[in-house]
C-alpha cells in the first residue's frame, strides 16, 4: 500500500477510535449511575432486612433523679447571747471564780464582767432573747431583755460572731443597754361579725369545755377525718364562753345553713381552775353537717391524721 493510502487510512480511523472511546466512557458513566441509586434503593431494605435479623435489645433508661443540694443555714445565736446576758449579770469581776462568772467568761473570753455594788438588787429573774439580726459575714446582733423582781425591763444587744457550720458561736464585744422594740401597729381583726346564742356559739362552748376539762368527749363535736385530742391533763375546771365573732356572715344565721358551709370564729372565754380565772381566745373553724356545726380545725392547737377533710 502506497504511503499515501496508509495515511488517508490512519486519519480516517482516527476519528472512529475516538467515537469508540466516547461510547465507552459513557457506558461507564451510566453504569455508575445505576450502581450508585441501586445502592440507595437498597439501602432502605438492608436496613430493615438486619433490624428483623438482628434481635434488640432495648434498656429503659434510668430515670434521672433530682440531686438535693444541702446548704449551710445561718442558725440564729439568740439563745447563747440570752446564755451569755444571764450569766454576765449574774456574776462580778470581784469573785470570777463564781460558777456564773466561769459561764460568761467562757462565752465571751475578751469581754469584762461587770462589778454590781453590794446593795445592787439580785439579778434578773429571766433573760430571753427578742430579736436577731445579721450584722454582716458570720456576725449578728442580738438583742436581750432581761426582766427584774420590780417589774422593770433592761434590754441589751449583744454582738456575736458565728461559725460557718452554724454550730460555733462567739460574743466578740460587751453588751450595750438600747432602748426596748418600739409597738407594731396592729391590723384590724378579720373576726367583724357578731354570732349571737344559738347552735354555733353552743357546739363551741361544748368543745371547748371537752377539749380544756375533760367533761365529754372531744371526739363527738368534730367533723369527719379531724383527729383533736383534748388537752391532758385537764388544766381547768370550768370552761364558759364570753363572745364569739366571725369572718363569715354565715356565722350569724340564726338556722344552721347547708352541709358544707364553713365558718371561722373567735372565741373568747373564761376558764377557771383552783388558781383563779383566766381569759383565753381560740381561733376555729366549724363546718356544718345533719343540722349541726361542727369543728373542723382549732387553729391554736394540734391536728392529726391531715386534718380536717
Amino acid at each position: 500500500m502506497s504511503p499515501g493510502m496508509q495515511a488517508s487510512e490512519s486519519q480516517a480511523g482516527a476519528p472512529m477510535a475516538a467515537g469508540v472511546a466516547l461510547q465507552a466512557m459513557r457506558r461507564r458513566v451510566r453504569l455508575s449511575r445505576v450502581a450508585v441509586w441501586t445502592v440507595i434503593a437498597a439501602g432502605p431494605i438492608a436496613l430493615c432486612v438486619a433490624i428483623a435479623s438482628t434481635p434488640t435489645t432495648v434498656q429503659a433508661a434510668t430515670e434521672a433523679k433530682p440531686t438535693t443540694v444541702r446548704t449551710a443555714a445561718a442558725a440564729d445565736p439568740g439563745g447563747y447571747a440570752q446564755l451569755f446576758v444571764s450569766a454576765w449579770l449574774r456574776s462580778s469581776a470581784d469573785d470570777a471564780t463564781t460558777a456564773q462568772a466561769r459561764l460568761a467568761q467562757s462565752l465571751a473570753p475578751d469581754v469584762d464582767l461587770p462589778t454590781p455594788a453590794a446593795d445592787a438588787q439580785s439579778g434578773p429573774q429571766s433573760v430571753t432573747a427578742v430579736r436577731s439580726a445579721q450584722s454582716g459575714s458570720g456576725g449578728w446582733l442580738v438583742t436581750v431583755a432581761a426582766q427584774y423582781a420590780d417589774g422593770s425591763v433592761r434590754y441589751y444587744t449583744v454582738p456575736v460572731a458565728a461559725g460557718r457550720d452554724g454550730a460555733s458561736f462567739t460574743v466578740t464585744g460587751a453588751p450595750g443597754v438600747v432602748a426596748g422594740p418600739g409597738r407594731a401597729a396592729v391590723p384590724a381583726s378579720p373576726y367583724g361579725v357578731g354570732v349571737p346564742d344559738g347552735d354555733l356559739s353552743t357546739a363551741v362552748g361544748q368543745f371547748l369545755a371537752a377539749y380544756l376539762t375533760g367533761a365529754g368527749e372531744v371526739d363527738r363535736f368534730l367533723a369527719p377525718g379531724v383527729n383533736l385530742p383534748a388537752v391532758s391533763p385537764a388544766p381547768y375546771t370550768a370552761v364558759s364562753v364570753q363572745q364569739v365573732s366571725a369572718v363569715e356572715q354565715a356565722a350569724a344565721a340564726g338556722q344552721v345553713p347547708g352541709d358544707g358551709t364553713t365558718v371561722r370564729v373567735l372565741a373568747q372565754v373564761e376558764a377557771r381552775d383552783s388558781g383563779g380565772r383566766w381569759p383565753l381566745a381560740y381561733e376555729l373553724t366549724l363546718r356544718a353537717r345533719s343540722g349541726r356545726w361542727e369543728i373542723a380545725a382549732l387553729q391554736s392547737g394540734t391536728t392529726q391524721d391531715g386534718g380536717a377533710r
